[in-house]
């Protein structure tokens, strides 16, 4: 008998190593991020001081496994307020962690500190992490990198042989900081960036011939690469290329997609996109191995200013150099698109599925519309703003179904949530629908005036929890019609259709994709158009819904979603840390 026990007592020891060894595998990923001045030169312009973390641009990469826990020791050495939010991440029983000042958090002040403690569970792929307050996600910003338990060979694609980052940016000559306090005061939002940085660098387009100013990528013949792609841009979509290369992509937002082939990536600011590196021609016979990456503004603007006060039209760029190459040959350029390529860029955006079928949910318990719009607002002396003289006492705002979002000065979302005392901090009637039916697409002209306008408050939507929630959100033409990056805290969500003009909703849901739709935290609303999405409300906490145009979040694009607690212990609403900021 003991002969026979021998080997199932050997599988139970070797079935509880793995075990151990898996638990093992878990680590803590610490960091400390100092925020403070940096002396930085660019565009050719003499040195400036930019805030930044530990004194780079961008700021460290932080690099995990799935299932480990990410420790950041934040310390405030700036002058300004700060937070830091990790974009993507779920925050599950560490919504404390999420950053947006005023949200789930008072930022840190300077010479203040604060510990950012959340796990990665369930999660892979590539995110990022940026400043949530001001216009500081300007310089403080970097890459969050979650590879799976079983690193490359858990990938269900092609193996890379290595990886890069390649964060896109914006670049600004002025003072971020005095932009976004002109802009706050007098409704004029931040004038466009200078230039497109690709890792902190503007590149040879840019005009300035300093070599320092160009970021070079050094790769091997023969070898598989995967791009990991940020847009960390405040304002601006991207046309992203390389010159004589294509790209298949296999991922988007930390969540894996169907391998789809092209040969330009369009990321809105926030998006992320994997994708690996394929050379079209002999890569080292043609202009001696050296090719341009560059980046693009995508102009998605309709009966706006003209493109030159929404973007600058100008071009980043860096260098991708091959091994037994020429360096003396000159790079070989990309064809770019034009800046205003609306079909290239809804093709690339919507025709990406997911990898596996989803579990889309299909009982819909939340149904809402909602308009995302750019329009006005009465100018009132408590808002410390200023209207101009021919303004008629009016100031730019921007809305989502006729509500233009402004933070609490006091206490924040979270903690008011948690100590269930929202009384002069939020209110629970944010709308489903819009206050008016209208041609949310027609011409702004044919348009009454009286629709552009808008009033300030800090309404909430109150979810229970494990609602299935149903959003539309149209864009409307009332000052312009342009393509929204609308993110979404605390969840990924299910995109199951988008497209132009005005949402039919007796027609649309035949679009649906149920099957298989992208998964996303950050959707790019078509120019005049639309998109659906759809996500399940089982993380209780305050999650901010927002345009990521940093421009139009001042003024008011967003919401935030209450989650009620679950009927659990781990599904409730965990005490605040002993070390959150007070306001």
């Amino acid at each position: 008998m003991e002969v026979m026990a021998r080997p199932w007592s050997l599988l139970l020891s070797f079935a509880l190593a793995l075990v151990a060894v898996s638990v093992a595998q878990a680590a803590v990923v610490e960091h400390t991020f100092n925020v403070g001045n940096m002396s930085i030169s660019r565009l050719c312009k003499p040195e400036k001081i930019i805030t930044a973390v530990n004194g780079q641009l961008p700021g460290p990469t932080i690099f995990a496994s799935e299932g480990d826990t990410v420790v950041v020791h934040m310390v405030n050495e700036s002058p300004y307020n700060m937070t830091i939010h990790w974009h993507g991440i779920f925050q599950r029983g560490t919504q404390w962690a999420d950053g947006p000042a005023m949200v789930t958090q008072c930022p840190v002040q300077p010479g203040g500190n604060y510990t950012y403690r959340f796990n990665v569970t369930g999660q892979e792929g590539t995110l990022w992490w940026h400043a949530h307050n001001s216009l500081h996600r300007a310089t403080v910003y970097g890459a969050l990198i979650i590879k799976p338990r079983g690193g490359v060979a858990a990938y269900p694609f092609t193996k890379p042989d290595e990886e890069e980052v390649v964060i896109l940016g914006e670049w600004w000559n002025a003072d971020v900081d005095e932009l976004h306090v002109n802009a706050t005061k007098t409704g004029q939002p931040a004038p466009h960036a200078d230039n497109y940085t690709i890792n902190g660098k503007p590149g040879a387009s840019s005009g300035c011939a300093d070599p320092n100013q160009t970021h070079k990528f050094e790769l091997k013949q023969n070898k598989t690469y995967m791009l990991r792609i940020i847009n960390a841009g405040l304002n601006t979509p991207l046309f992203f290329k390389i010159a004589n290369h294509s790209f298949n992509v296999v991922a988007a937002d930390a969540c894996y997609t169907k391998p789809y082939t092209s040969d330009i990536v369009v990321v809105s600011p926030g998006q992320t996109v994997d994708a690996l590196l394929i050379p079209d021609a002999d890569i080292t016979s043609i202009s001696g191995g050296r090719y341009y990456m560059a980046v693009i503004p995508y102009n998605s603007a309709v009966n706006a200013l003209n493109a030159s006060d929404l973007y600058s039209l100008s071009t980043g760029s860096a260098i991708i150099e091959y091994t037994g190459g020429s360096s003396t040959s000159p790079p070989m350029l990309p064809q770019l698109p034009e800046y205003n390529d609306t079909a290239t860029a809804h093709r690339f955006l919507s025709s990406m599925t997911a990898l596996v079928p989803n579990k889309v949910p299909l009982n819909v318990t939340t149904q809402m519309f909602v308009t995302v719009s750019m329009g006005d607002t009465f100018c009132e002396p408590d808002q410390n703003t200023t209207c101009l003289p021919d303004d008629k006492g009016t100031i730019f705002a921007s809305s989502m179904n006729n509500a233009s979002f402004i933070l609490p000065k006091t206490t924040s979302m979270l903690e008011a949530m948690y100590r269930k005392n929202a009384t002069g901090v939020y209110t629970r009637d944010f709308p489903d629908t819009p206050p008016i039916v209208f041609d949310y697409t027609a011409d702004a002209s044919e348009l009454n005036a009286t629709l552009k306008h808008t009033f300030k408050s800090t309404k909430v939507r109150t979810l229970k929890y494990n609602e299935t929630v149903q959003m539309v959100l149209q864009n409307t033409r009332l000052v312009s019609k342009e393509s929204h990056p609308m993110h979404l805290h605390g969840f990924n969500f299910f995109v199951l259709a988008q497209d132009f003009g005005n949402y039919n909703e007796t027609t649309d849901p035949a679009k649906f994709n149920l099957v298989d739709p992208q998964e996303r935290n950050t959707v790019a609303v078509p120019t005049g158009g639309w998109a659906v999405i759809r996500f399940i409300a089982d993380n209780p906490g305050m999650w901010f819904m927002h345009c990521h145009f940093d421009s139009h979040l001042d003024f008011g694009l967003g919401m935030v979603f209450e989650v009620e607690d679950g009927p659990t212990p781990e599904t409730k609403l965990p005490p605040p840390p002993s070390d959150l900021p007070q306001c």
